[in-house]
């Protein structure tokens, strides 16, 4: 049997995606294991979750850093010094300085709560009822250097309903976020989602988004 692949993952909020990837290691539907959790925030809940699931923690605090280049490369390297293979930011709300993120090309993934490439940043869930989409949705991508602009491999989609709120889509989306990621890095841990100058799957090269259902 192939060895599980090694990831960390980066989180500044309560950690339910990372949550949500551990369950899938632990019902044996996905072959990898943690190296390491980090957070910006020593209080992050996703250390909570990493650190009752017996996986390593590292908190940094950006303040103690003289710059937000020094803290990302840090950051970084205590990732790439526990052996991750694969760095998923699942939650980590912060903007990664672009020299530090080029030397992962390929090798991290970030989701995020819109249909990319549209809401990039925050508040994706007010923009889309503004502007008065019917749907809404979760998108996983790799991490460039720009922000939420990486190639898109794979997306999960809800209708928006009459009289939604923000936290009506935001509870709705959640849970597909939850198929999601886990689907998008049990891909790349069993070669079927690679990196190749650019996605490949299934060993053509990525021309669109992936619907969920096309990982389940």
């Amino acid at each position: 049997m192939a060895r599980p692949l090694r990831v960390a993952a980066l989180a500044s909020g309560r950690g339910s995606n990372l949550a949500a990837l551990i369950a899938a290691r632990d019902a044996g539907r996905l072959p990898i294991e943690f190296t390491l959790v980090g957070s910006d925030r020593a209080q992050a809940g996703a250390l909570g979750v990493a650190t009752a699931a017996g996986i390593p923690t590292l908190a940094l605090n950006p303040k103690d850093y003289p710059s937000r280049a020094a803290f990302d490369a840090a950051l970084f390297d205590r990732i790439a010094q526990s052996g991750a293979e694969l760095l998923v930011l699942a939650g980590f709300m912060r903007i990664v300085d672009a020299a530090v993120v080029s030397a992962w090309e390929g090798r991290a993934i970030n989701v995020h709560p819109s249909l990319l490439p549209k809401y990039r940043g925050l508040h994706t869930h007010r923009r889309c009822l503004e502007a008065g989409d019917a749907e809404h949705g979760a998108s996983v991508h790799y991490v460039t250097a720009e922000l939420d602009g990486g190639p898109v491999v794979a997306q999960a989609r809800i209708a928006v309903r009459p009289g939604d709120t923000e936290a009506d889509l935001a509870e709705r989306l959640l849970v597909e976020e939850h198929k999601l990621l886990p689907a998008v890095v049990g891909a790349i841990a069993m070669g079927r989602l690679r990196w190749q100058d650019g996605p490949v799957f299934d060993e053509a090269p990525l021309t669109r988004p992936l619907d969920l259902g096309e990982l389940l």
